[in-house]
């Protein structure tokens, strides 16, 4: 009986969880698209989110294609296959890994810091008194960071591609010998926009999902500073549960127009 009422409970809290972050969603687009526009807090919040985490997302990209790349060669070598190789470790990087990996990067980083930062500023007051000083902080402070997390994710997502392919690259001729214009030959041979364009087009609902849980578990954070810590460690979990089912429906819509 009690665990019965508790999984009634926990399910009527996830329930209200995500009526919550859908209200919070349509208020960002009901005031995000009407002036006045926060153009420079735009600005210094995608130099934040984006520029800042270029080191991060690069050193991982380059790891995660030399490691792919080094694992996948025995396999292909087996089968007598590794000239395939190239083609192979570009596809996997470009479709899925890339996306998903940045993102989840991301969404340790950057949800993080957006939910300690705006937690930080509930807690304090300092949203309070922004709106009884008749500014309007859901847009100056949520809006700005949603829309700079949407715009800055396939910018790292293509940045990570890059960095991932030239790891590949390397990792190819630790015990081989290809020539960096032959194996982007065969790299780019093998790709095609319905390769790349999905990609593109998730990691901007990855970036949009990133902001809107970070902000929302930031702005709604309670109990003080322990709550600040709630937020952030709830932003990353939550963003990176949402990284997983937006992926896994993004694929569904891919292979449908791959059947048609």
């Amino acid at each position: 009986m009690i665990k019965t009422a508790f999984q009634f409970k926990s399910i009527r809290h996830f329930l209200f969880l995500v009526g919550d972050i859908g209200r919070f969603a349509l208020r960002f687009f009901r005031e995000g698209f009407h002036p006045p526009f926060e153009w420079k807090e735009v600005f210094k919040q995608s130099v934040e989110i984006g520029y800042r985490s270029l080191s991060l997302v690069g050193v991982t990209a380059f790891i995660m294609g030399l490691v792919l790349t080094i694992q996948s060669r025995p396999t292909l070598v087996e089968f007598g296959a590794e000239s395939w190789l190239p083609a192979m470790v570009s596809v996997s990087l470009i479709r899925e890994i890339g996306p998903v990996i940045t993102a989840l990067i991301c969404a340790g980083k950057i949800g993080s810091r957006i939910g300690a930062e705006l937690g930080s500023m509930r807690v304090t007051e300092q949203i309070d008194a922004m709106e009884v000083s008749g500014t309007n902080p859901f847009k100056y402070l949520v809006t700005t960071r949603i829309l700079s997390t949407t715009l800055m994710l396939p910018l790292l997502v293509i940045l990570a591609d890059t960095i991932a392919l030239y790891g590949a690259f390397l990792a190819v001729n630790i015990k081989g010998a290809v020539s960096f214009q032959l194996f982007f030959n065969q790299v780019f041979e093998t790709l095609r926009f319905s390769d790349l364009i999905p990609s593109i087009v998730k990691s901007f609902f990855f970036g949009f999902a990133i902001g809107l849980i970070g902000c929302y578990m930031g702005y709604n954070s309670k109990k003080g500073t322990e709550g600040v810590g709630n937020s952030a460690n709830s932003a990353v979990v939550i963003s990176s549960l949402m990284v997983f089912i937006l992926d896994l429906i993004a694929v569904q819509i891919t292979d449908l127009f791959y059947e048609l």
